[in-house]
């Protein structure tokens, strides 16, 4: 059975394209997020379609998903038409209700939960875990949700040499959103990396061809990965997204090697932070690590999370301090499901979203410690 409404969406862009409309794709600025971004932007390319716009939200400005910041700006710059989420939206209300109120028609492409099995208001929603999706493949990626968009938009007009690029992508953000890899999922990875070393796509070319040796296939995607997992962003478009559209094979190269001198870089950055956070809770008998700096990068916070939770064997909460907010990130153990634990403090936050085992938070700086001592008490439980 397919995903609910996947056909309607598939419809929808199809009259945007019929009626001239302004499309606007807008993702999260993780590799999921980009590799979503591309297949959809390519996917509508093939419909002789060329006006659509990407857009990803600043996380350091802006945070994470569509939230106020983010609706100003699209209404100041974007003709309404139709707005497309992908990788976020299911969680955002408010927002969905203001960008339509705006003259927007809003699609949402996520694959996280429902909070509380409450939807936005959206035209459509394509989420296999929306409560009446009747799918029997709940655990895609969203690169994998928008792969099977793309099958039923192009459908025999997908060309073998697209299909394959598509899954390529599709196998790259699978295994990057540490999504569970069994049926659909395990089929997207050995089809998508069947032959990747030999890719037709001119980013993956460039950036295989500065890894030098690797141990194995899952090592070398581990290293493409690593570069396109870059937050990098101008103008509201990231680095990493550029490269993976990028036609030219010498422009992809420049482009890789600079991503991948940023990524080195950025692995110096986390160990350090990684061993300056360890420190300070070696002998902390809670039983979370919580704790945030306004000096601490929020796109390394993800990495250094994930490496804390493994060391301490903790639901780990950092965050980045601004003014008046913080960002942060979430990695719990296997045993415990950060969106849940973050539901129980919701009063206290502005956003969250995420998965079980990885999430994300903004916050208001006055509310942190009763955010803290909210989480301390859940985890007791």
């Amino acid at each position: 059975m397919k995903i609910k409404n996947i056909d309607k969406a598939s419809e929808r862009i199809k009259k945007a394209v019929q009626n001239n409309e302004q499309i606007i794709l807008f993702a999260d600025s993780d590799l999921d997020g980009a590799a979503s971004a591309t297949i959809l932007k390519e996917t509508i390319d093939n419909l002789n379609y060329s006006k659509t716009r990407v857009f990803f939200p600043d996380r350091r400005k802006e945070g994470y998903g569509l939230n106020k910041d983010v609706l100003e700006i699209i209404t100041a710059e974007f003709e309404q038409g139709l707005l497309i989420t992908l990788d976020c939206g299911i969680t955002n209300y408010e927002e969905v209700k203001t960008i339509k109120e705006r003259g927007f028609n809003v699609i949402i492409v996520d694959h996280h939960k429902e909070v509380g099995n409450r939807l936005p208001e959206a035209d459509i929603i394509v989420d296999p875990k929306q409560k009446e999706d009747k799918s029997l493949f709940k655990e895609y990626a969203n690169a994998g949700v928008t792969f099977k968009l793309a099958e039923e938009i192009l459908g025999d007009n997908m060309s073998k040499m697209l299909r394959e690029s598509f899954l390529e992508l599709t196998a790259l953000a699978t295994i990057s959103d540490m999504m569970i890899e069994i049926e659909d999922n395990k089929e997207f990875i050995i089809q998508g990396l069947s032959n990747i070393e030999k890719s037709e796509r001119p980013a993956i070319k460039a950036i295989i061809s500065f890894l030098g040796q690797f141990n194995s296939k899952r090592d070398m995607v581990s290293k493409i990965n690593s570069v396109l997992n870059s937050a990098r962003i101008k103008n509201h478009v990231i680095d990493s997204y550029l490269l993976l559209t990028e036609s030219n094979l010498e422009k992809a190269k420049i482009m890789a090697k600079d991503l991948l001198e940023e990524t080195e870089a950025k692995h110096r950055e986390i160990a350090a932070l990684t061993d300056e956070v360890k420190k300070k809770f070696l002998n902390n008998p809670l039983n979370i690590i919580f704790d945030g700096s306004p000096k601490w990068e929020v796109e390394y916070l993800g990495s250094v999370a994930s490496r804390l939770c493994n060391y301490f064997e903790k639901p780990v909460f950092i965050y980045q301090k601004y003014d008046e907010l913080s960002r942060g990130t979430v990695r719990v153990p296997k045993k415990y499901d950060a969106v849940k634990a973050m539901e129980s403090c919701k009063h206290l936050l502005e956003t969250f979203g995420g998965h079980a085992p990885a999430a994300g938070f903004t916050i208001k700086n006055e509310n942190i410690q009763k955010f803290e001592q909210c989480l301390l008490e859940y985890f007791e439980k």
